[in-house]
């Protein structure tokens, strides 16, 4: 497996993603897709690496999928849980993160509850002159690379399954439907979407979107567009993601009720009869059943891609980190 294209040195956020580095990701992960589907499901191209899970926030599928990639691959893996660690000592972030480098990591994985704990390693990192490698695995309400990457996979696997590209998403509609004000997930989904070429259309209550998002969209004039009502936003969709209430991260009392938040922006069978008849739904997880989306909808194959986004995962993170692994050994 080539690696001849690739020059990214950490992976922190999809701002400045180029369509070659997206497209390299796809095919890459679409290789590892069948790898997956075979016998035997490993691979020895991390073998003798060291990949540090650094999860100094809770997560099931994120870091159970990067630990099962690292794996995939033949590395190493040494997981870190804040509960357990020095840090209930008073130990800082960046000393946790120089323990890990003392034990010899090459790649470190990195999910906090602030913005900016990952791209602060990475800069110690380079400070002191080491080849590791920093991977943002979900930073505060600021991006969720790894996982806006396993969306736009799923998707185009699903569009053309033997060479998933990002072109295929061009003229899409594709609606974001939720708890926009505090996701990563919908600011990374953002900058892959848009630069497929793809109308990405965010609807949600005003307290959960607010206009600043417009500038998102500024970089990509005729891309992004704002509803305060779901129904403009689900008209002629081909694709509906739906977001989790985040409630861990509400400050303030920003809906009503959860009951009242369901019939105004929850995603039933009905509400699609807005979009395309081909529609497919997505959901990043954890779910609220019965209120970001019904129970029926989310367990029906013909519309709901949200298993599909779960098995893409452990690809999408393999080839992420062969990526930016791959040149070390």
């Amino acid at each position: 497996m080539s690696n001849t294209t690739w020059t990214r040195h950490h992976i922190l956020s999809l701002a400045d993603f180029t369509t070659v580095e997206y497209d390299t990701v796809l095919q890459t992960a679409a290789s590892f897709q069948e790898v997956l589907s075979r016998r035997t499901k490993k691979v020895p191209t991390l073998q003798g690496q060291v990949v540090a899970n650094l999860f100094f926030e809770s997560s099931t599928r994120t870091r159970s999928s990067f630990e099962l990639a690292a794996k995939r691959l033949s590395a190493d893996t040494l997981n870190f849980a804040s509960a357990t660690s020095s840090m209930t000592k008073g130990e800082t972030i960046l000393d946790t993160a120089k323990t890990y480098l003392a034990m010899g990591t090459d790649i470190m994985v990195i999910r906090h509850r602030e913005a900016g704990v990952p791209n602060a390693i990475a800069q110690e990192m380079d400070r002191l002159g080491v080849r590791v490698s920093v991977l943002n695995a979900g930073d505060g309400q600021h991006e969720h690379p790894s996982q806006a990457l396993l969306d736009l996979f799923t998707i185009c696997t699903l569009l053309d399954p033997d060479l998933p590209r990002i072109e295929l998403l061009k003229d899409k509609k594709i609606a974001i439907v939720g708890d926009i004000l505090h996701s990563r997930v919908a600011r990374s989904n953002i900058w892959s979407f848009t630069a497929s070429g793809a109308h990405v259309h965010l609807a949600a209550p005003p307290t959960l979107l607010p206009k600043l998002f417009l500038d998102y969209g500024e970089s990509r004039p005729g891309k992004l567009f704002l509803h305060w009502e779901l129904e403009p936003a689900l008209q002629d969709a081909d694709f509906v993601m739906t977001l989790r209430l985040q409630k861990e991260r509400m400050t303030a009392h920003l809906l009503p009720s959860l009951r009242e938040y369901h019939q105004m922006f929850g995603i039933t069978h009905s509400r699609l009869q807005l979009c395309k008849p081909n529609v497919k739904v997505l959901h990043p997880g954890p779910v609220n059943r019965g209120v970001e989306i019904s129970s029926e909808l989310m367990d029906d194959p013909e519309f709901s891609l949200i298993q599909a986004q779960v098995s893409s995962g452990v690809a999408v993170r393999m080839a992420l980190l062969y990526l930016i692994g791959s040149g070390k050994s």
